[in-house]
């Protein structure tokens, strides 16, 4: 989720606009090779359940909590679905429809998607009238500014950091403690906020689609623990949240729906159980009786619970299962040896096998593979190309020989940080890297860690198993934040966990964003991509899907192609709001 003068501008916001739109179909990937339709991906681009009635408690089952609630912090796909769309709203927002309508910018708090000025380096935003917080105070512009300078405060690492790439004089900005404030953020009146840029940028609609651009009043900042209650301006508000057990949501009688052209706000209550095992969490929504007719799943389906769905026709009819358009890699730690030698890290992608990792992380059905490092739908045609022709279970003399170069003809020990899901994942890894000499010991770290773990560049281990999904459907939400050197930091680190620096790659990046034509842009981008690929940061594997699995009485359900496949949470409901045992 993570895009000129007047008529020129408008053409390129149109021509990303419409990029948006083809590029947030997911199509890709719904029928394998030999042209039959892939039986998870019937629901793909529809709503299941039909409309919801008002009313009820809807249950979330997970296996973890959330990174990161704060709108300061908030940079995981599925967080910022359930951020943006229950507690606080943005300045823009994706519209809330299935398939490729999802791709497309709607107003959120402001009145439309801003005016551009000053060749796309002045943008304005007015914000409507009648918005309100959780105890009925105003939202006013200055609450968003205040939310887009904490974002730069030390003390709130992990989240979005488009402001301190393209704001004016943000270079070596704190944060808004001690009174410090951006003048590149301006506030003439409650109702409007002007952001000056240092770049032209004719993509900053899309990226007010992120939680920094949500208000937060300075009286209710608490820090790092507002992450325990963000305040809330949508259609609901934190009731009670016990950390790794349990959040509950209840309606924000403050919420004015005439505002909201997004939130349907259908459940009275949502509660979310947090610590469940995830074969148990599929199980039960397998069998869904009693209250987990009403509930969803947070995580996906595990690989092994698969063939009890895909077997089962009414189970199957309940199944999302939309591409994330997020490719998941081996990311290596270029600055510290042996990963400092391009040669060790070409080994690590013709060792891989890629082939074993599809089949931990769920099979054909649930991934296709990737054989670039930007997904299928930032390039033209919708596939990512195979420049590297690296056979699928990988070509072990081929990584013998380059070990051998590298002077480690016996190869040598490393460590790999994954997730707790995907341990599994990580031993097709180990297991795959083995065979050319490359002994990996496994670390696993609770999802809800996890970015933090990673995010620690001094403590943590030479690889790392993890993804990217751009921000929205551009090269520029994708290469930059994986491999741009520059935005490195020791603690709270994004994207670049595979710490490149490298000064060729920074230069051309720079000159891509320079350009005005967005499709020489998208060729450029589509380039880059292979020439990065080549220096080998990272080995990527595949490309997976959301497969979430629903309730019998869940309605209006559709994977949202712009938050990754996840739940879009504006629009779900229950088909019976009486039989949610509310």
């Amino acid at each position: 989720m993570n895009k000129r003068t007047c008529t020129t501008l408008a053409t390129a916001l149109a021509a990303a606009l419409t990029f948006g739109v083809t590029a947030c179909s997911g199509g890709h990937g719904a029928a394998d090779d030999k042209g039959r339709k892939n039986p998870a991906t019937a629901n793909n681009g529809a709503t299941v359940g039909g409309t919801p009635r008002k009313g009820g408690t809807l249950a979330v089952l997970s296996d973890q909590d959330f990174t990161h609630l704060d709108p300061a912090r908030n940079w995981v796909m599925r967080d910022m679905d359930f951020g943006t769309r229950l507690l606080y709203r943005t300045l823009v927002t994706y519209r809330a429809e299935p398939g490729a309508k999802g791709g497309e910018l709607v107003p959120d708090l402001a009145e439309d998607l801003g005016t551009a000025t000053n060749g796309a380096k002045t943008w304005t935003f007015r914000l409507k009238k009648g918005l309100k917080y959780e105890d009925g105070t105003p939202i006013t512009a200055r609450d968003v500014k205040y939310n887009v300078e904490r974002s730069f405060s030390p003390d709130l690492p992990g989240g979005p950091d488009y402001a301190a790439r393209y704001l004016a004089g943000a270079e070596g900005y704190q944060g808004p403690s001690g009174g410090k404030h951006l003048d590149s953020v301006k506030t003439p009146d409650d109702h409007t906020i002007v952001f000056e840029l240092r770049k032209p940028f004719a993509e900053f609609p899309y990226a007010t689609v992120l939680p920094t651009f949500a208000p937060v009043p300075r009286s209710r900042d608490k820090g790092p623990q507002y992450d325990n209650h963000p305040f809330s301006s949508g259609p609901y508000k934190i009731e009670s949240y016990a950390r790794d057990k349990q959040l509950v949501l209840v309606r924000n009688p403050h919420w004015d729906p005439a505002t909201d052209q997004v939130r349907k706000a259908y459940p009275d209550r949502i509660v979310m159980t947090m610590g469940l095992k995830g074969g148990q969490i599929d199980d039960r929504l397998i069998a869904s009786s009693g209250t987990d007719a009403s509930a969803v799943s947070w995580g996906k389906l595990r690989p092994e619970s698969t063939p009890k769905v895909l077997t089962k026709a009414d189970v199957k009819a309940r199944l999302l299962a939309e591409s994330t358009s997020c490719t998941e890699m081996v990311q290596m730690h270029t600055g510290r040896a042996p990963f400092d030698d391009v040669k060790v890290r070409q080994a690590v992608q013709y060792a891989l096998d890629r082939q074993a990792v599809l089949t931990a992380s769920g099979g054909p059905a649930l991934n296709d593979v990737a054989t670039a490092l930007m997904p299928g739908s930032l390039f033209d045609g919708g596939k990512q190309p195979d420049t590297l022709k690296i056979p699928l279970t990988g070509d072990v003399e081929k990584a013998k020989q380059l070990l051998k170069e590298a002077g480690k003809p016996d190869g040598f020990t490393t460590s790999i940080t994954v997730s707790n899901g995907r341990k599994a994942v990580g031993e097709a890894i180990q297991e795959s890297l083995g065979r050319a000499g490359i002994k990996v010991t496994i670390e696993t770290v609770d999802p809800s860690a996890f970015y933090d773990t990673i995010g620690d560049t001094k403590n943590r281990t030479d690889l790392v198993y993890t993804g990217w999904c751009p921000d929205y459907p551009s090269g520029s939400t994708f290469l930059p934040f994986v491999f741009d050197g520059r935005y490195i930091k020791e603690k709270g680190n994004s994207g670049n966990h595979s710490l490149f620096r490298d000064k060729a790659t920074m230069q051309r990046m720079d000159e891509i964003a320079a350009m005005t034509d967005s499709a020489q842009a998208n060729k450029a981008w589509q380039a880059l991509d292979g020439e990065i690929l080549a220096k080998a940061p990272t080995a990527p594997t595949v490309i997976e899907r959301m497969p979430l699995l629903l309730g019998t009485n869940i309605a209006g359900a559709y994977g949202h192609t712009s938050f990754g496949g996840a739940i879009d949470y504006a629009t779900v409901g229950l088909k019976d709001p009486a039989k949610s045992g509310s």
